[in-house]
Order: structure tokens, then sequence, then C-alpha cells
């Protein structure tokens, strides 16, 4: 009877670089803008997503991750306007 219950595979945080299961892992998809800043008509600009990791301390340190009961709260609110 042998199966894999319990054995996530393991992520480094993307700031820290702590070792953690990828489902305590907070995921972030971070949108990055490439530009050649040129105000003319050849500007070049060059859009990408990026997902990030994170632990959780580092998550909630950089204001990504919350409680779950406050995060619902605050989407209840910004549906209900």
């Amino acid at each position: 009877m042998g199966g894999v219950r319990g054995r996530d595979k393991l992520i480094n945080c993307d700031a820290c670089g702590r070792r953690v299961p990828r489902g305590k892992a907070v995921s972030y998809d971070r949108r990055v803008v490439y530009s050649t800043d040129l105000r003319s008509a050849d500007d070049v600009k060059y859009f990408e997503s990026r997902k990030m990791n994170y632990c959780p301390s580092c998550g909630k340190s950089l204001g990504i991750y919350e409680k779950k009961k406050r995060q619902m709260k605050r989407r209840m609110r910004k549906y209900n306007r």
C-alpha cells in the first residue's frame, strides 16, 4: 500500500530561498514591463508574466498573503458595492 501522500514537491521561496512544500507556498503572478522609454511611434514594449513562489512568512511580510478570513471579507466588500 505505498502511496505518495504527504510528499509534496519542495520549491524555493523567491525572496529568502527557504524550501517549502508546494501546498504551503503562496503563488503570485507578477507582471513585468520592459520598455525602450522612447516617447515616439517606434517605442517598443514587452509584457511578461512571471509566476513567483513565496514561503508563508515572506508572503505575509510582502503583503501578498493574509489570513483567509480577512481575504474573504475583502472580496465580499469588493463585490457588494
